[in-house]
């Protein structure tokens, strides 16, 4: 006699079942944003949220980069008050995450190296990361270019005004439709050197890590 129950004798499998379930099981759909979030504005908050809908992504990865290979001499705000802007200004969105790999690894933030740790972690995935329309044509530049082509799909952030950036196969492209604004991080912290108020274009976590941590301030030259 056989040890193993008999229930599954009783409602043996159909072949048209197994592949009826194979079909309903999608690969898991991760984007990917990089970029310093220095700070965060409401217009990351718009393009977040329309790759969302546009792509029915499962999940939104914010990655605050260590240092842009494109802008060598920049000093962002310290890595600390960045964090504390994105997870403030994403508190309570079940769909985003803040995810600190690079922040962690320190120095020149390559975009296939956070590729490749994604893909280790989540096998199986399909991977959109978010790029704004003017760095589009420097893709062929970075690093690994062909591998990072392969590994994902390139999800263009629209400018006002901006012409559709178009790159050769093996580069996939996709453009988002939705809510394009014209504000950028460079002009905030511009405001914010000014004097100008800023809280019509940040959300309020965002707003309330400047004002307290007086981010973006004109140093004092002392007495």
């Amino acid at each position: 006699m056989r040890a193993e129950s008999g229930f599954a004798d009783m409602n043996p499998a159909k072949p048209e079942d197994a592949a009826r379930s194979s079909a309903t099981v999608r690969a898991p759909r991760l984007g990917l944003y990089g970029g310093s979030f220095d700070p965060l504005h409401r217009g990351h908050l718009l393009v977040a949220q329309a790759a969302l809908e546009e792509l029915a992504l499962d999940r939104l990865f914010f990655i605050p980069a260590a240092q842009s290979p494109f802008k060598p001499g920049s000093r962002p705000a310290p890595d600390a008050a960045r964090l504390r802007m994105l997870r403030r200004s994403l508190a309570g969105q079940s769909h985003t995450e803040v995810h600190t790999d690079e922040l962690t690894r320190g120095g020149v933030s390559y975009s296939i190296d956070t590729v490749r740790g994604f893909q280790a972690r989540h096998p199986g995935a399909e991977f959109f990361w978010l790029i704004g329309a003017d760095h589009v044509p420097t893709l062929p530049q970075w690093r690994e270019a062909e591998a990072l082509a392969r590994a994902v799909t390139f999800v263009v952030i629209p400018r006002p005004g901006q012409l559709q950036a178009t790159l050769p196969e093996p580069w996939r492209l996709r453009h988002l439709r939705g809510w394009p604004l014209g504000v950028s991080s460079s002009e905030i912290r511009e405001r914010v050197k000014q004097g100008l108020p800023v809280s019509h274009l940040v959300p309020a976590g965002t707003a309330d890590v400047i004002e307290s941590e007086r981010l973006y301030r004109v140093a004092s030259e002392g007495p």
